[in-house]
């Protein structure tokens, strides 16, 4: 699948931009969403001892197309398509791959 065909089919589930306080709602799902992702791995550390093999892949899988959601809508909000959001993203690592600067910390590196 496309992201945009994605962005347009996720699009049909979500509730109308202009909804009471749909800004905040769609930023808490989506760290809510990515949070479900780490409480996954937290139990992978706490109760397999950290072995990768016994991740529940498809539950994983789950939750990060519940985060995709929540972005995919998030992004629309904002006036932004799935496409602009990723092309943005790698021109900015190929850029920081470019100077050298992949690693580190803050955004403006």
């Amino acid at each position: 699948m496309e992201l945009h065909d994605y962005q347009q089919a996720a699009l049909r589930t979500a509730r109308d931009k202009d909804a009471p306080d749909e800004f905040m709602h769609l930023v808490l799902g989506l760290v809510g969403e990515a949070g479900e992702v780490a409480e996954k791995v937290k139990k992978l550390v706490r109760d397999k001892d950290s072995v990768l093999e016994q991740t529940d892949r498809e539950s994983m899988v789950a939750e990060l197309g519940d985060v995709m959601w929540y972005l995919a809508v998030l992004a629309n909000f904002l006036g932004y398509s799935l496409d602009d959001v990723a092309q943005r993203n790698i021109d900015k690592l190929a850029d920081r791959q470019r100077r050298a600067a992949l690693s580190g910390s803050g955004d403006d590196r």
